[in-house]
């Protein structure tokens, strides 16, 4: 049996990784999203669906409701992203 060679993304092609920032939507014009949904909000942190929840819940994860659809604001997960920066640099790692 011959061996399959693993094929190498071309110069200007972009390999897309599982826990790529970018939303699972394209955008035609390259602007950036304002909110996602919690699925990419999910893959753009790294955290865990419940755990994400469960920041919503404790009020540390501002969503905004539209209709059914529970968006959260791109300022949102970077200010708790930049929080829980600071607390670790308080801890003294």
């Amino acid at each position: 049996m011959k061996r399959r060679e693993a094929k190498s993304p071309a110069s200007d092609e972009q390999l897309a990784l599982p826990f790529d920032s970018s939303p699972k939507a394209t955008r035609t014009n390259g602007a950036e999203p304002l909110a996602v949904r919690i699925p990419d909000a999910v893959r753009m942190t790294g955290l865990g669906r419940s755990k994400l929840y469960e920041l919503i819940a404790a009020g540390d994860l501002e969503t905004i409701k539209i209709g059914r659809c529970t968006l959260v604001t791109i300022d949102a997960l970077k200010a708790l992203l930049a929080k829980a920066r600071a607390t670790n640099h308080k801890g003294g790692r």
